[in-house]
């Protein structure tokens, strides 16, 4: 398999490749050749969180030292000694129940972000404020120029605010009382988003310490909002408002996960949202089925027969234009995501103990989940539910039906292909309404592109070991960011799926967020030398 690498640019213009491992009894393999492709290995199939790498160097070896990035000192080596500090501040932020979801805790976010903005001045950013939103909950904002006036400039994104701590009887300790237990930081955020925020903050004095300076290489913004948790509601306004303060030449996010502790990967893209309710209105009131049956239309039988339409015996979505903008997946797309080591029957365990797989035809697991659009029934009903029979033609029928979307398809657009869907699947005799509660939009950022290179180098120097692809399923707020800032987007995030983020006992792998702080402080070198242009 071939990922195109251009190798790794100096200002000066030399061009050198990133240290990769060896072979047995070897610290590292010689350097490769300028413009000579990546290959990565394909690793045994032995389930999602464990995988061997035949080439790959001990998990605990220091990376070696490259002229490439100029270092004076070991960056692992500062991350380690700081590791105490950075954890006991991490360990004050989380106290902050910032609760986006609920009004009682609003106080609290501020809070957080007010805590946000005097660790980043502590951590040298020269500007570091309060945003607010309008009518919303506030963002933070802060900024560290690079010593170069004409270096590029990069923006991180995450958020502050966190999820509901309901049911809080299944948490083996209080949600905002952060321990520690087998290497792994418990608390509500410590992972989903308070954790992979601050790793930058480290990363970033990490990487000035080792090259002996005192501006990072590219200038630094960091846009951390309040209400990720809540839907965003009030970001876009926020960027379009400050789209000029904001101006950047790449966006990193660092709110996904990779695919398992030892295999360190990167995301490529999230899919997008749109989100219906459906009502079939027929008679003015619940029929008798003895006196109307058979002779006036049932809105259960004609939503049932409606959404049972909605896909063929392909399992593909069958609203007319509905494929019309999904951009395919490239054979070497689909290549790259074979060499995950997916256990079907570990995942399908994990589904809740399903016992088959579905889906379109023609498409792996991966896919269908990751890269290929859906359609969901979430819910339907109607008519008589309670105990005991009532033999009735019900007056009405609903559904709440949600779209994932994939790279270049519209919420909007979806949902106005499924309304006219469904108009024109209702039989005479029925009203249709479709409410269209909303969307957002997918994201995606090219494998190839000189901002995802200089992340995957970044990250295979922090890792010491080949970094694999993957995409998300979910949705966020990166495609508002892409587009309204006109700025590619790079994923360098350390979570787990296992980190049981949105649930009781959130977690994070303590060693991961240090692994997090070294690839930080590798990428702004690498980004400062990539043709972002």
């Amino acid at each position: 398999m071939l990922l195109e690498d251009p190798g790794h640019k100096m200002p000066s213009g030399q061009v050198v490749s990133r240290v990769r491992g060896g072979g047995p009894g070897s610290a590292v393999s010689p350097p490769r050749c300028p413009g000579a492709p990546l290959r990565l290995s394909r690793p045994p199939q032995r389930g999602r969180r464990s995988v061997a790498y035949p080439n790959a160097r001990p998990f605990s070896l220091k990376p070696e030292v490259t002229t490439g990035y100029g270092l004076v000192m070991d960056v692992r080596e500062y991350v380690e000694s700081n590791a105490p500090a950075f954890f006991g501040a991490l360990k004050q932020w989380l106290t902050i129940p910032s609760i986006s979801a609920d009004p009682a805790h609003h106080p609290d976010v501020r809070r957080s972000a007010e805590w946000l903005i005097a660790h980043l001045r502590s951590a040298g950013f020269p500007v570091a404020e309060v945003w607010e939103t309008d009518e919303g909950l506030p963002a933070v904002f802060a900024e560290w120029p690079a010593a170069d006036p004409d270096a590029p400039v990069a923006l991180i994104y995450g958020h502050h605010d966190v999820q509901p701590v309901e049911p809080l009887d299944e948490w083996i300790s209080p949600p905002f009382e952060p321990i520690e237990r087998d290497g792994r930081l418990l608390a509500r955020g410590a992972s989903d988003d308070k954790g992979q925020v601050l790793f930058h903050t480290l990363g970033i004095r990490a990487g000035l310490a080792a090259a002996g300076q005192t501006a990072p290489p590219v200038t630094l913004k960091l846009l951390i909002e309040g209400e990720e948790e809540s839907g965003s509601p009030h970001f876009a306004a926020l960027l379009r408002r400050e789209r000029e303060r904001l101006g950047c030449d790449v966006i990193v996010v660092s709110d996904t996960t990779m695919w398992a502790a030892d295999v360190p990967s990167m995301c490529t893209s999230m899919r997008g949202l749109a989100e219906t309710e459906v009502t079939l209105s027929g008679p003015s009131r619940d029929l008798h089925s003895g006196s109307f049956g058979g002779g006036v239309p049932n809105p259960l039988h004609a939503m049932a027969s409606l959404l049972a339409g909605l896909h063929d015996a392909d399992g593909r979505i069958t609203v007319p234009g509905f494929y019309d903008k999904v951009l395919p997946l490239s054979t070497h797309e689909r290549d790259l995501l074979a060499l995950l080591p997916f256990d079907e029957k570990q995942w399908l365990a994990e589904a809740g103990d399903s016992s088959a797989t579905a889906g379109e035809k023609g498409f792996s697991t991966l896919e269908r989940i990751w890269a290929r659009p859906t359609a969901e029934i979430n819910g339907m009903w109607g008519g008589h539910t309670g105990p005991g029979g009532k033999t009735i033609i019900p007056k009405g029928a609903h559904a709440k039906v949600t779209f994932r979307l994939v790279a270049d398809q519209d919420p909007v657009d979806v949902a106005a292909a499924f309304k006219e869907y469904v108009l024109a699947s209702t039989p005479p005799g029925l009203t249709a309404t479709v409410l269209i509660r909303g969307g957002v939009r997918p994201c995606r950022s090219p494998i190839d592109s000189p901002a995802v290179l200089a992340g995957h180098r970044a990250m295979e120097h922090a890792f010491g070991r080949e970094v694999l692809f993957t995409k998300e399923g979910g949705s966020g707020p990166e495609a508002d960011l892409a587009d309204i800032l006109g700025a590619p987007l790079v994923f360098i995030a350390v979570g787990l799926d296992s980190d049981r983020i949105h649930a009781p006992n959130e977690s994070i792998d303590m060693s991961l967020l240090l692994r997090g702080a070294e690839a930080s402080a590798y990428l702004w070198q690498e980004l400062a030398s990539a043709d972002l242009a």
